[in-house]
């Protein structure tokens, strides 16, 4: 409990020496500039007193008559598994037992944090320090560089990771590269330098599967971003703190980086932690959430000791021990495989969309992760998919917004959402060899979404076709499955009215003046069905989801008489949002799977 001090005095001092020593430590205090608040004293099992005070005021209080020594005053537990270890087990696995599928020794971690303390029984013989340190002087003048401190954040993180009995993921080795001094603070080219650190250690001595977990956010950084990226793109995970700054995550560095995977925080009730003025940064650039509140785990004061500590480098150590049972399970995973299976285990729909800013409920993930359920059937090679919300547009007429998916996911379908209904559709782009959606805005609307559907696990020869002309159909060469449609106008509106086709022509249908736009894939494992669902009421939102098994790649919206604001994937269900009064309105779901070689395609 920083600065919460027992002061124990020595045996046979009378209760009236303890009220004087109180006093006398007060005025002390004071000459100095300090104010002390006693909060307890104790004449029973002991002779003391329990004072809040600066650190600073220690070394008078030690020399005082009748003062034996001072303790910090510091967390007990009772003995149950914590709360975020049962959260993450999601009660699927043995009652009252922390008991993943396994325990991660087969991946190693490279931690860029603060220094860890070797000798805590959590992390002993389970943490590395390596020889890097490159961190910046701390502030002020009186700074004390005591081990406890030095080592506080990196500790409770380490313990997190694998700790003994608060890790996640207790047999992944963690490798310490120190990168933030005893104040928590680093710099971006410290940062870059740990970063070049371990890409020299994993071309000298290779491991793989490899997580680098970066437990801290700074301002955006182009350069950071960049080299985030080019690790991920050698092979490595990097998973990285949202930020708890209550803000978008994407004006902050590594956040916002698109192939880092980014990590949010819940308390205990499943909602965004927030606590005054600081909480868990939210929005697009979030990948998934995790438990971020009072989390136990080992404390830098002894070794033995415990505390709690709060905030999103706390979440995204418990998804780099989550990441670390995965890539156990399928070492040879990618970064965006990976990512693709922690949402896909993650339990869904849990997070009170109200507890989000206005701007950011549509895009920022529902999803919580979990450990996968023991009776999962997912093999590693499921079709899994996964929307990526762009930035809204500006709203001058004809502003584009463009989504992107990673390197190796393969984008399946793109659409478009306005707030107001005011859109011009979404067309497909290709720029340096990658697929971008491309939302376009209208006169009179407040800016638009592009929402690609990027996926894993396709195993599929997939292509973009334009149809011949506006208002002709595109249309999927023989032997190809449909796995989206996009549409645009040229004269700014876009229109709901026409039928996706599937069966022998598989053609995305345009009305006059649309140009549209056909998703093909070409592979025999690869089988593909329409799911339809109309409002039998007077909602403005209609839902169809794909069953158990089947994956949702594409979700359109078709009404005659409504304005529909768009479509987008929610999980594994397409959502369509309505204005007016329409009854036909409808959504329709593309629900794609891989089959074995022998199955029977379902046309």
């Amino acid at each position: 409990m920083p600065g919460q001090y027992l002061v124990v005095m020595r045996n046979g001092t009378h209760v009236n020496q303890v009220e004087r020593t109180t006093r006398r430590l007060s005025a002390k205090a004071a000459k100095r500039g300090y104010l002390i608040e006693i909060l307890q004293t104790y004449s029973g099992a002991f002779r003391g007193f329990l004072v809040k005070m600066s650190s600073d005021v220690l070394h008078m209080a030690v020399k005082l008559p009748h003062v034996e020594y001072i303790e910090e005053d510091s967390s007990i537990f009772a003995q149950s598994i914590p709360w975020n270890l049962q959260r993450v087990l999601q009660n699927k696995h043995e009652a009252g037992k922390y008991s993943p599928p396994n325990d991660g020794a087969k991946v190693g971690v490279y931690l860029l944090d603060t220094s860890v303390q070797l000798t805590h029984r959590e992390v002993e013989d389970r943490v590395m320090v390596t020889d890097f340190n490159r961190v910046p002087e701390e502030d002020g003048v009186r700074v004390h560089r005591q081990a406890s401190q030095c080592d506080s954040h990196g500790t409770h993180i380490a313990g997190v990771i694998s700790g003994r009995d608060s890790g996640v993921a207790r047999g992944a080795s963690v490798n310490s590269v120190r990168v933030l001094n005893c104040q928590g603070k680093g710099t971006v080219s410290g940062a870059l330098a740990g970063l070049e650190y371990i890409q020299s250690s994993l071309a000298s001595q290779p491991v793989s599967p490899v997580i680098l977990l970066l437990p801290f956010v700074g301002g955006f950084s182009r350069t950071l971003n960049t080299a985030c990226r080019k690790i991920v793109e050698s092979g490595a995970v990097l998973i990285a703190a949202a930020g708890n700054y209550n803000d978008d995550a994407c004006l902050y560095s590594p956040a916002s980086e698109p192939e880092v995977i980014t990590v949010g925080a819940v308390n205990f009730a499943d909602q965004p932690l927030n606590r005054g003025t600081t909480g868990t940064n939210v929005g697009r650039c979030v990948d998934v959430f995790a438990p971020g509140d009072d989390i136990i785990s080992a404390s830098s004061d002894c070794p033995t000791c415990f505390t709690t500590k709060s905030g999103t480098s706390q979440a995204a150590a418990h998804v780099a021990g989550v990441a670390a049972v995965l890539l156990n399970l399928r070492p040879n995973s990618s970064s965006a495989e990976v990512l693709q299976q922690l949402r896909y285990h993650s339990v869904k729909q849990v997070i009170n969309p109200e507890s989000l800013p206005v701007m950011h409920r549509l895009t920022t993930p529902n999803m919580v992760v979990a450990l996968p359920d023991p009776t999962s059937t997912l093999t590693g090679e499921d079709l899994l998919c996964r929307s990526v919300w762009s930035e809204r547009s500006a709203s001058p007429v004809f502003s584009t917004a463009v989504s992107r998916c990673r390197s190796t996911e393969e984008m399946l379908s793109c659409s478009s959402f306005s707030d107001n209904g005011m859109r011009a559709g979404e067309r497909v782009e290709e720029r340096d060899g990658q697929k971008e959606c491309v939302a376009v805005n209208v006169n009179g609307g407040p800016g638009v979404f592009a929402v690609a559907r990027c996926c894993t696990g396709h195993r599929a020869q997939c292509q973009m076709l334009e149809g011949p002309e506006r208002g002709a159909g595109a249309e999927c060469p023989p032997e190809h499955h449909l796995t989206g449609c996009s549409f645009s106008s040229s004269s700014g509106e876009a229109s709901d009215s026409d039928r996706t086709l599937h069966g022998s022509r598989r053609t995305c249908a345009a009305k006059k003046g649309m140009m549209s736009y056909a998703f093909c894939c070409h592979t025999s494992t690869l089988e593909c069905r329409l799911k339809e669902h109309h409002l039998n009421t007077l909602s403005q939102q209609v839902e169809v989801s794909c069953e158990d098994s089947w994956t949702l790649t594409a979700c359109e919206a078709l009404s005659r008489d409504a304005v529909i604001h768009g479509a987008f994937a929610m999980g594994n269900t397409c959502v369509v949002r309505t204005s007016g009064v329409d009854k036909d309105a409808a959504a329709i779901a593309t629900c794609c799977r891989n089959h074995p070689l022998h199955g029977t395609q379902d046309h």
